[in-house]
């Protein structure tokens, strides 16, 4: 028996704190059944861009909006000026995070972050790994006992700390 197709909606207790073309994009994706995956293969993006793009928390280029509109029907004069201004990001949650997905991840910031910060100071020296200069995916893995596994990869430009 296959999976059922569940998609991705816009959560009602965010969309004040989101820009107003996000609601025109998640009621027009959910209208024409659409993933994240479906939309990025459009666009020629990740899925993970897609949906930061979705959220206000990437800036969309000319072509991502031209095509957008063209996929999700979408009039480009709606989402053209706010989708490739300035993202504002970070205010689509509270901090800390009371969504439980979203908490969880952050745990885990919480739990390990001190012990990701002593390994990547052991190997690359000191600095932080970037989140301007970077890629993320999420896949999905289904081990030889059944139990399903997220994995979600980080790849971030080391940024070394400059001395002055």
């Amino acid at each position: 028996m296959g999976e059922t197709q569940r998609l991705a909606t816009l959560d009602s207790s965010i969309v004040d704190r989101l820009p107003a073309y996000s609601k025109s994009l998640f009621d027009a994706k959910t209208e024409k059944g659409l993933s994240f995956e479906s939309i990025a293969q459009h666009l020629g993006r990740s899925e993970v861009a897609v949906a930061a793009l979705f959220y206000g928390q990437a800036q969309a280029s000319a072509e991502d909006v031209d095509k957008l509109s063209s996929l999700l029907g979408v009039p480009k004069e709606a989402i053209a000026s706010q989708m490739m201004g300035f993202p504002d990001r970070g205010r689509s949650g509270p901090m800390p995070p009371v969504e439980p997905l979203i908490y969880r991840l952050y745990e885990v910031v919480q739990n390990y972050g001190y012990a990701y910060k002593a390994i990547m100071n052991e190997k690359f020296g000191d600095g932080i790994m970037s989140a301007i200069c970077f890629d993320t995916k999420v896949e999905k893995e289904v081990d030889n006992t059944g139990t399903t596994w997220a994995i979600i990869t980080l790849r971030g430009k080391w940024l070394p700390f400059s001395r002055f």
